[in-house]
């Protein structure tokens, strides 16, 4: 009979279940234990809050999330030289900083070496050889440190801590050493807790001016000036290192949030994907015939952000002088294809006929690949006409992905057609492209004389290119469809690719490179249709801004993202469909 009941207990049941219960809070305690101490060295509880080189770092791999880990750099109560915490710190910078993950879109390229300099700009053209655009971002949101007490505060702390070691060492000066060391773990305590003057508790000032004569005695005991300075100098490395790290994890929140679709906008997707299969029916051939009409003006994206895809059809048939002959084929992921049918569906564009395909599914080939987006990446170099000049320039780029490729076979009734990246915003007619004569070229492209193939050549290899051709850009883009199946373009561009994957060994980042030498001596160039860099540029002019046919948002900094640069949003943002209701319940327009 179990116990429990309303019958007696057996007498042998109460020191079982006593040792029962007593193995519960045992398990429940360990269990209490291996959380609270990762938490405390999360939280640096193990070394009495202090923070004294400000030491959280955090540690990143491929295969889990961000952690934290702390060590603890204080002189005082270490046994440890100088020289080996000095070596097990930067062991410990190197274990644990973070590395910063790897856009399929996005990829760095770095002309020959660089060398060091002290000017301010250099300094900003070094960051961006390793962090791109994240630099001017950086820059523009730096801000100077106002809070003057806390400054104070960590000037004396690192005075006291400089002079701690060559005191400890007296003594005669076992008082001051005792009093020192107690000094510095309550400035480091308070300094953990606070990180502005409105932090700091009301006797931080009493703190300060205690520091402040302990300061005056200490300089007053006769000390090895080199021992002092020699730890000052430590002090100093070891805050340098803390001031890289930190930069890096930055640099990767950055890239985490270009990287990340915001909620809003995932929350819409979702949302229409739902709906599509919820709502009736819609007509979805009632324009089909215009999709292969070839006498039409056929304009091509791709996309897998409704949203963006929706602003360049809305802006170009926004400025049209006749929107009835425009069509617009949207290519799309498998993920999103469903969602953009509802959008565009629902949504009406004036007369102007929307296509929306999954590039996914719906190509031709056996194995089809999945959507690539234009790939982005920056260059840094110095000048192509002064190569041993110190300075150095970055710039930013887009170009073709695989996906492109695709157009020949996709639309296989269709001579010609405009490609448009999904971050491009139409301020123009755009009739006056289909006039243009490409003459034997198959590819109408801005330029980017700003950069030579020449300058890319270690990246190309030496052979078939000329070295002053220049680079072009993926946004407006004008393809002779003709000409390119005439001149066997994607047979080209994959026989490259195979190529450049053998010398390399990997396919990654390669697909920028293959475009360029599949396109050279192939690129019209437009002159004025496009301003380029609103993703990534913040001294743009707005005059320049107003009267472009064409906007380019190309760089990381998208005006969907909170990261994107606000004096340029707003010519983005005019074009959204504000009215939609499912804009507001996903907060898209706050």
């Amino acid at each position: 009979m179990k116990s429990g009941g309303l019958g007696a207990v057996p007498s042998y049941g109460v020191p079982a279940k006593r040792r029962w219960r007593g193995l519960v809070i045992a398990v429940l305690g360990l269990v209490i234990l291996s959380m609270l101490v990762p938490l405390v060295f999360l939280l640096g509880l193990h070394n009495g809050f202090h923070s004294s080189g400000y030491v959280y770092e955090q540690k990143n791999s491929p295969s889990n999330q961000k952690s934290l880990e702390s060590y603890d750099r204080h002189d005082v109560g270490h046994n440890e030289s100088e020289g080996e915490q000095s070596s097990h710190v930067k062991e410990l910078i190197t274990k644990f900083e973070p590395t910063l993950p790897k856009n399929p879109s996005s990829d760095h390229i770095e002309q020959a070496t660089h060398p060091k300099t002290s000017s301010t700009n250099e300094d900003r053209n070094s960051c961006q050889i390793t962090f791109g655009s994240y630099c001017l971002w950086q820059q523009e949101h730096r801000q100077e440190m106002k809070e003057t007490l806390i400054k104070k505060l960590k000037d004396q702390l690192f005075v006291t801590r400089a002079y701690y070691p060559s005191i400890a060492k007296l003594p005669a000066k076992d008082k001051l050493s005792r009093q020192l060391k107690q000094n510095i773990q309550e400035m480091e305590h308070m300094l953990s807790e606070s990180t502005s003057d409105a932090d700091l508790p009301p006797v931080a000032e009493s703190y300060s001016k205690k520091m402040e004569n302990t300061i005056s005695r200490i300089k007053s005991v006769p000390v090895e000036c080199t021992n002092v300075d020699k730890k000052l100098r430590q002090i100093f490395d070891l805050t340098e290192d803390e001031a890289k790290f930190h930069m890096k994890q930055s640099a990767f929140l950055y890239k985490l949030n270009v990287l990340t679709m915001p909620k809003s906008l995932h929350c819409l997707s979702l949302k229409l994907t739902v709906e599509y299969f919820k709502s009736p029916q819609y007509d979805e051939k009632a324009n089909e015939e215009k999709f292969t009409d070839s006498s039409l003006q056929h304009y091509v994206i791709f996309s897998n952000n409704v949203l963006a895809a929706s602003v360049v059809i809305n802006s170009t048939v926004f400025h049209a002088k006749e929107s009835l002959n425009q069509v617009f084929h949207v290519l799309t992921d498998r993920e999103n294809y469903y969602a953009m049918k509802l959008w565009f569906l629902r949504n009406q564009f004036k007369k102007a006929a929307v296509q929306v395909v999954n590039v996914e599914q719906d190509s031709q080939m056996e194995n089809p690949l999945p959507l690539s987006l234009p790939e982005e990446f920056w260059v840094s170099f110095r000048g192509y006409d002064n190569p041993s000049t110190n300075q150095i320039r970055t710039e930013y780029l887009s170009i073709f992905s695989n996906s492109h490729y695709l157009l020949p076979d996709l639309f296989s009734n269709l001579k010609k057609v405009v490609v448009l990246d999904d971050d491009v915003v139409i301020q123009q007619d755009l009739s006056a492209l289909w006039n243009i004569d490409l003459g034997d070229k198959v590819n109408g492209a801005e330029q980017f004389c700003s950069v030579k193939l020449g300058q890319l050549r270690s990246y190309l290899g030496e052979k078939g290119f000329s070295h002053n051709s220049c680079a072009w850009m993926s946004g407006l883009n004008i393809i002779d469809l003709g000409r390119w199946r005439e001149l066997g373009l994607t047979q080209t561009y994959k026989k490259l690719i195979k190529e450049l994957t053998v010398k390399e060994g990997s396919a990654e980042g390669i697909a920028w490179r293959a475009s360029l030498l599949a396109f050279e001596n192939r690129i019209h160039p437009l002159d004025k249709w496009v301003v380029s860099g609103l993703g990534h540029n913040y001294t743009i002019e707005s005059q320049s801004i107003k009267t472009a046919p064409v906007l380019h948002y190309n760089g990381n900094m998208k005006p969907w993202l909170d990261l994107g640069i606000p004096q340029y949003k707003s010519y983005w943002k005019k074009f959204l469909n504000k009215e939609d209701q499912l804009l507001s319940e996903c907060n898209v327009n706050s």
